[in-house]
């Protein structure tokens, strides 16, 4: 029976070479010589031998994990549970996984400005992938000016220091509302807090596509929660308070619009009958709510895989720029 390898050093006595060797002939280094490399591979082949991850990130001075992490700067009642986290944090777990690394998850509520430069200064992972800019877009920036590997999900503004991957939202907004102006919506509304950049240029875009229609087309501005429960209040809210019924609904997410169906409802009124609503991101929920949601697609595996390769690239020193994807207009039920 052959002896067991259970280490590189057991791999080097049966090579008849050092610890070193062996660790560098495995890493590909040309430090070693071919034949002396492929000698030691072979044996290793032979042995069933693997050198561990552990020692691997040790020996290139890495941790082998990526900290994922959700700021709640402008709407701190989310949680991770909230159906876009879990699609893009799937989506990242993928792709991380399938490059070797694990993912370290944390929800940050910032109470203080520093509270990224104390995650990085803890260096308990090789990189930060951001999940939204939330209202601390200065503070990513001043990060980035000194911490190159670290991406964010997110909305791109000139003079952004921070490298971001994320949706024109600019342009899905103005989708969403160009698309019911051409439903035969007059009085439309758009429910959202714009304090998170992504969600004010998803405002803009509505803005502008209301200005070009005309006159005769209003919108109404109500900074509503994202968390489906508090989002139900400040949809009620609005409702109450506004002298306008409107026509049209553009929500800031999917649980927004679906939430604002179920308020409608509540209230006796059908949707698309009496009031036609946009949600946005395509999440399964658009899908297979009742009826089924009209939104803004954004293609959220596609950014997943753009923040992993962005940040690896960082990992390993180089400078990538950031990213804007097209946003799509995807019509269901609850528009038509």
């Amino acid at each position: 029976m052959s002896e067991k390898i259970r280490t590189i050093y057991d791999l080097a006595k049966l090579a008849g070479v050092s610890g070193a060797t062996v660790s560098r002939a495995l890493a590909g280094s040309s430090v070693v010589s071919a034949k002396t490399a492929e000698r030691i591979r072979e044996l290793a082949k032979e042995h069933g031998f693997r050198p561990s991850s552990l020692a691997r990130n040790l020996r290139i001075q890495r941790k082998g994990a990526i900290g994922v992490v959700i700021p709640l700067g402008h709407d701190q009642g989310q949680h991770i549970s909230d159906p876009f986290f879990m699609t893009l944090i799937g989506a990242l777990a993928d792709e991380l996984t399938e490059k070797g690394f694990d993912l370290m998850l944390s929800r940050v509520i910032p109470d203080h400005d520093d509270w990224l430069e104390n995650m990085i200064d803890s260096a308990r992972v090789d990189g930060f992938i951001i999940i939204g800019q939330s209202n601390q877009s200065e503070i990513l920036d001043k990060a980035a000016r000194h911490y190159l590997p670290m991406v964010a999900w997110g909305a791109f503004v000139p003079g952004q220091t921070h490298c971001a991957i994320g949706s024109d939202n600019y342009l899905g907004g103005s989708l969403a509302a160009s698309h019911l102006i051409e439903r035969g919506c007059k009085r439309l509304a758009f429910l959202g807090n714009p304090q998170a950049i992504e969600i004010a240029l998803r405002l803009d875009g509505a803005r502008a596509a209301v200005a070009r229609a005309g006159e005769d087309i209003t919108l109404l501005e109500s900074p509503t929660h994202l968390a489906a429960e508090a989002s139900g209040v400040d949809i009620d809210a609005f409702l109450d308070a506004t002298s306008i019924m409107p026509d049209g609904i553009l929500a800031a997410s999917d649980l927004i619009a679906v939430t604002a169906i179920q308020v409608l409802a509540s209230r006796g009124m059908s949707v698309p009958d009496d009031v036609r609503v946009m949600g946005y991101d395509d999440l399964l929920l658009a899908q297979t709510s009742v009826p089924t949601l009209s939104t803004i697609r954004q293609d959220i595996r596609q950014g997943a895989r753009h923040l992993v390769e962005s940040l690896l690239a960082r990992i390993n020193g180089q400078t990538t720029g950031s990213i804007v994807l097209n946003p799509e207009l995807i019509v269901r039920g609850s528009s038509t």
